[in-house]
C-alpha cells in the first residue's frame, strides 16, 4: 500500500471520521503522520507493517489505558477510537497487512529542543518517570516479555555489532564500557527489581514546558526488564549537550527517588547502564551506517551521545555512585578526610617498607580504564607514566582473552598446547629474521637474568658491559649489572666482572653533535673496556643496553651508537642484548622496536612490561646458533613462563597494537606530544631538554641552561602539582630531574595537549 499523505486522509476519513490534513513524520521504525483538522486540533497516526508483532502493539494499547487511569494520566496520550469503537484498525491491501491507531497530540516543546539548563527541570522528569514506573509495577501483559536490542539487559549483544564502528578510538571505548556491564552488571541483573517500563524517555519523546514535564510520547520501546534501566535511559539522554552530565543525572536520580525510592544496589551500576545504553545506541549507529541507510532518525543523536561517551569515561564511576547516593539520601561513598593512616599502617606491618608509594600525597587507585585510572575519593587521572599497560587499562580484548583462557586451561609448559607455539611465531613475525628461539619468563628482570645466564654459558666468559646509570631488574645478577642500584649508598658496589661505559646523553655528556660522530665518540667507551679485558686475557661475554635509556634520563640514543658497539662486542666475542622492556612494541612509534631505530641486529633481545599488558610475562628471544648452545643437556624449565593464560594475553596484546594501529597512533600522538612540550621551552628557561621518540619522551628540567645545573627537589613540587591537575607523572635521570613520559600507547591527541596546557600552568607557578 502506498501511504501518500492524500491516502492517509482517505483512510482517517472513512475509518475514524475525521477529516484532516496529514503530513508526514520523521520515524525510526513505523510510519508517522501528524493529522491537523479544520480548526486546528492534532492528532498522530501510526502505522505499523504485518512485521511488528500485533500482541505487542495491543500491550502499547494496553499499558497507556492503564496509564490513563495513573497519577501521569494528563501527560500520557490516549488513543482515538475508530468507527467500531476500537483502539487498533486493521488495514488490508494484496494480501499485506498494516495496524493503524491514532493518538490525541500532546503540546510542549521537546526536551532536545528546550532550554533545560534549569536544575528543577531534571529532578521533574525524574519525579514523572518514578509516577509512571510506580504505577506500573503491577501491569502485566506476556508481549513485552522479549528480547530487544535497545533494552539495556541485552547490552552485551552490542559487542557484535561493534566491527562497524570505524574508529580505533571509539570502538576501543565503547567495547571497555561493554566489558565493564559484562563484569559490573551482568552477573546480579537478574535479581534487580523488573518491570514494565518505557525504555524510551530520549530527548525526541520527552516534552516540556518551562520547567514541567508535559508529556512522554512512543511506547515503541517498552520491555519487561530491570525497573533501574528506565531511569538509566532517561539519565542517559538528558545528559546529552550537558558541560556537566553527572550533575544533571543525579538531578534526574533525585526526582526519581524522592517519589519512587531506588534500592542502594541499584545505584551502584546505573552509571554502568548509562553506558551501556551509549554503547547501545552507537553500535547500533554505526550498524545502520553500514546499511547505507538514509533515514536520518537512524543517527539523529549520534554526535552528542559520541561526545557523552568521551565525558563518560573521565568521570570516576566511585564518583558517580557517590553522587548518586547522597541525592537518595544514603550514605556516601567517598571519605574526602581519609588519610589513609589505617590501611598505610597495614602495609607497613606486612609489606617490606622500602617498598615505596608513590607521590606526597599518596593515592588509593581502585579501578582502570584504558588510559585513565580512579581513586577512591572520585578523582580521575591521566595516566602518563605507567608503560606496563601498554594498551591501556582493562583493555577488553585483553581482558576477555585472559578471562576466557584462565577459565579453559593454565598449566606448566611439560604438556603440548598451541598457545606457547603460536604466540612465539606471531612474536617472531615481528623480528628480523636471524632471530628464531623464544623462551619465556614471568619478568623483564627474570628475562634479563636468563639472558646474561645464556650469554655466559654460551661464550664461556664472565664480562659484562654495560651503560653507566643503567637498570635492568630486581634480581640478583640484574642488580648486579644495573649501575643505578649498585653505585647507590648502602648498594652492592660494582662486581668486578661487570664493567661501565659511558652513559651516551648527547645533552649532558661531552659529546653534543648528534650527527653520528657523538655516537662514535661514547662507542669508544666501550672499546676501551674491550681492550683493557684483552690485555686481561678476557673477553665480554655480553654488552646488555635498553635501545633507549628509561632510568638513565629518558635517552634516545644518538646516531650510529650501538652500530659501533654492536660491532665491536661481537669482533670479539661478545653476545648483543638488546633490552626493550621499557619501549619494545611499538612505543617508539615508527619502529616496533627500539634497537630498529639504529639500524642493528641484536642477538638476543629481552621483553617485558608491554609484552602482557601488566600481567606476568616476559621473553628472551635469540639466534637459533645461541639456543643451540645453551641447550647443552641441562634442562631450562619456568614453571609458570609460557603458560596458556601468559600466551593467550601475549598475543592478545600483539593483536591490539596491529588491529588498532597503536604503533602509529604512538608515534602521530607522540609527534603532538613532542611539539607541544618543545613549545614550552620558549616560555619556561627551566626546560632544559625535551627528547624521546614516539610515547617515550623525557623534559629535562635545568636551574640554568648554560650550565646545566640540575634542578633539585622542586621537581617533586611539580610532579605532584601535576598529579593534583590530574596528571600522574614520575622522574628518572642520574639527577633525578627528568620528567619521563611513558603513557600507554592509546594516548590520545587531546590528552597530550591537556597533559602540556597542564605543565604550562604548573612551570608558571613553579
Amino acid at each position: 500500500m502506498n501511504f501518500t499523505t492524500a491516502a492517509i486522509e482517505n483512510i482517517v476519513h472513512n475509518y475514524y471520521e475525521l477529516t484532516v490534513e496529514a503530513k508526514a513524520l520523521d520515524g525510526y521504525d513505523e510510519l508517522n503522520f501528524i493529522l491537523t483538522e479544520k480548526f486546528g486540533k492534532k492528532y498522530i497516526l501510526k502505522i505499523a507493517g504485518e512485521q511488528h508483532d500485533k500482541d505487542f502493539i495491543d500491550a502499547q494499547i494496553k499499558i497507556i489505558g492503564h496509564l490513563r487511569s495513573s497519577p501521569i494520566a494528563d501527560q500520557v496520550q490516549y488513543y482515538i477510537k475508530n468507527k467500531k469503537g476500537e483502539a487498533l484498525t486493521t488495514l488490508e491491501d494484496g494480501g499485506q497487512v498494516f495496524y493503524c491507531r491514532i493518538l490525541n497530540y500532546l503540546e510542549g516543546q521537546f526536551w532536545v529542543d528546550a532550554p533545560h539548563d534549569d536544575q528543577s527541570l531534571h529532578e521533574n522528569l525524574g519525579s514523572f518517570l518514578a509516577k509512571m514506573d510506580a504505577s506500573l509495577k503491577d501491569f502485566k501483559h506476556p508481549s513485552m516479555h522479549r528480547h530487544y536490542t535497545w533494552d539495556i539487559s541485552t547490552a552485551r549483544d552490542a559487542h557484535y555489532r561493534l566491527k562497524y564502528i570505524a574508529s580505533h578510538e571509539g570502538r576501543r571505548l565503547v567495547d571497555y564500557f561493554l566489558l565493564q556491564f559484562e563484569t559490573e552488571v551482568l552477573p546480579t541483573l537478574s535479581a534487580y527489581r523488573h518491570s514494565y517500563i518505557h525504555n524510551d524517555a530520549n530527548d525526541y519523546n520527552v516534552l516540556v514546558k518551562g520547567n514541567d514535564i508535559i508529556g512522554l510520547i512512543d511506547f515503541g520501546d517498552m520491555v519487561y526488564s530491570a525497573t533501574i534501566n528506565n531511569l538509566a535511559v532517561a539519565c542517559t539522554y538528558a545528559m546529552l549537550h550537558s558541560n556537566d552530565p553527572l550533575a544533571v543525572a543525579a538531578s534526574v536520580v533525585k526526582g526519581y527517588h524522592n517519589v519512587y525510592p531506588i534500592e542502594e544496589k541499584e545505584l551502584s551500576i546505573l552509571y554502568y547502564l548509562i553506558a551501556a545504553r551509549l554503547c547501545i545506541s552507537l553500535t547500533q549507529s554505526a550498524y545502520n551506517a553500514s546499511l547505507s541507510t538514509d533515514n536520518a532518525h537512524h543517527f539523529i543523536t549520534e554526535k552528542p551521545a559520541w561526545k557523552l561517551i568521551y565525558q563518560l569515561i573521565e568521570i570516576n564511576p566511585i564518583k558517580a555512585e557517590d553522587a548518586f547516593r547522597r541525592v537518595c539520601n544514603f550514605k556516601g561513598l567517598i571519605n574526602q578526610n581519609d588519610t589513609y593512616q589505617s590501611i598505610e599502617e597495614r602495609r607497613h606491618k606486612h609489606i617490606g617498607k622500602n617498598l615505596s608509594i608513590s607521590y606526597q600525597t599518596h593515592l588509593k587507585i581502585d579501578k582502570g580504564a584504558l588510559q585513565y585510572l580512579y581513586d577512591d575519593k572520585g578523582n580521575t587521572y591521566i595516566d602518563c607514566v605507567n608503560n606496563v599497560s601498554h594498551v591501556g587499562h582493562c583493555h577488553p580484548v585483553v581482558a576477555r582473552a585472559m578471562q576466557k583462557q584462565i577459565a579453559t586451561l593454565n598449566t606448566n609448559t611439560r604438556y603440548l598446547n598451541d598457545h606457547i607455539i603460536n604466540y612465539a611465531e606471531a612474536l617472531l613475525a615481528t623480528l628480523p629474521k636471524h632471530l628464531k628461539v623464544c623462551y619465556f619468563t614471568n619478568s623483564g628482570s627474570e628475562a634479563n637474568d636468563l639472558a646474561i645466564r645464556i650469554s655466559k654459558m654460551v661464550t664461556g666468559q664472565e664480562e659484562v658491559i654495560v651503560l653507566d646509570h643503567a637498570y635492568h631488574g630486581t634480581s640478583t645478577t640484574t642488580m648486579q649489572i644495573s649501575p643505578y642500584k649498585f653505585d647507590k649508598p648502602n648498594g652492592i658496589g660494582q662486581m668486578p666482572w661487570v664493567h661501565k661505559a659511558m652513559n651516551p646523553d648527547i645533552f649532558r655528556g661531552p659529546y653534543q653533535n648528534n650527527n653520528g660522530e657523538a655516537g662514535k665518540a661514547y662507542a669508544a667507551s666501550v672499546d676501551e673496556i674491550i681492550k683493557t679485558l684483552k690485555n686481561q686475557n678476557k673477553k665480554p661475554a655480553a654488552f646488555i643496553c635498553e635501545t633507549l635509556l628509561g632510568v638513565g634520563g629518558q635517552i634516545p640514543l644518538p646516531k650510529n651508537y650501538l652500530k659501533e658497539v654492536y660491532a665491536m662486542v661481537q669482533a670479539a666475542g661478545g653476545i648483543c642484548i638488546a633490552d626493550e622492556v621499557q619501549v619494545g612494541f611499538g612505543r617508539v612509534g615508527s619502529k616496533f622496536w627500539g634497537f630498529e631505530l639504529q639500524e642493528v641486529m641484536p642477538d638476543m633481545v629481552v621483553m617485558g612490561k608491554p609484552i602482557g599488558n601488566g600481567h606476568p610475562l616476559a621473553a628472551v628471544v635469540m639466534t637459533e646458533a645461541i639456543a643451540e648452545k645453551f641447550n647443552n643437556g641441562i634442562e631450562f624449565f619456568n614453571t609458570y613462563g609460557g603458560n596458556p593464560v601468559s600466551m593467550a594475553t601475549g598475543a592478545a596484546v600483539l593483536k591490539t597494537i596491529q588491529d588498532e594501529a597503536l604503533q602509529e597512533n604512538a608515534l602521530n600522538v607522540g609527534k603532538v606530544l613532542l611539539n607541544a612540550l618543545q613549545t614550552l621551552m620558549s616560555k619556561h628557561a627551566i626546560i632544559g631538554d625535551v627528547r624521546g621518540e614516539g610515547l617515550f619522551i623525557g623534559v629535562e628540567l635545568v636551574k640554568d641552561r648554560i650550565s646545566k645545573e640540575p634542578i633539585g627537589k622542586e621537581i617533586n613540587q611539580i610532579v605532584e602539582a601535576l598529579k593534583n591537575k590530574g596528571f600522574l607523572i614520575s622522574t628518572d635521570g642520574p639527577y633525578n630531574n627528568v620528567l619521563k613520559i611513558k603513557p600507554p600507547i592509546v594516548f590520545s591527541e587531546k590528552n597530550a595537549i591537556d597533559f602540556s596546557n597542564a605543565l604550562d600552568e604548573v612551570l608558571l607557578m613553579a
